[in-house]
């Protein structure tokens, strides 16, 4: 079978914007990944991403969604998460202060990835972070 499959392989997952869901694709990610090396910071990454698609747009209302997508290549994970828009101001990192409950998801992200990637607007956007794993011998990303 293994020459009928392509590289890399993708998958996807469709949440319902109920804050329960952000626990169930942190163990889809988990699941996906298992055993591999950059699986934990994946998983946070996951859950910063959902969290922020269920906070700050449309994803978040009583008939919202958000689409999960990681796509694996041998050394490569790359994580999507795309929500449905409802926020005309651009998406960025903001420097939370010391006192601040919320303010960081971005920035833990873009501290465990490779790189990030911010496309759409006000009618949906995709976040994309992309985890590299180590050489042989390394044991995290």
């Amino acid at each position: 079978m293994d020459e009928y499959m392509s590289a890399p392989r993708v998958w996807g997952l469709m949440c319902p914007g109920f804050r329960e869901e952000v626990t169930r694709a942190r163990r889809w990610t988990r699941d996906i990944l298992s055993g591999h090396p950059c699986a934990d910071d994946a998983e946070l990454i996951v859950s910063e991403l959902g969290s922020n698609a269920l906070t700050h747009t449309a994803s978040g209302t009583a008939y919202g969604t958000f689409q999960l997508t990681l796509s694996l290549s041998p050394r490569t994970v790359a994580i999507s998460v795309t929500d449905e828009g409802g926020h005309p101001e651009e998406v960025s990192p903001t420097e939370a202060d010391a006192d601040d409950t919320h303010g960081r998801g971005l920035t833990i992200v873009m501290a465990l990835a490779r790189r990030l990637d911010i496309t759409g607007g006000q009618y949906g956007r995709t976040v994309t972070a992309q985890l590299v794993a180590p050489e042989a011998g390394v044991t995290t990303c």
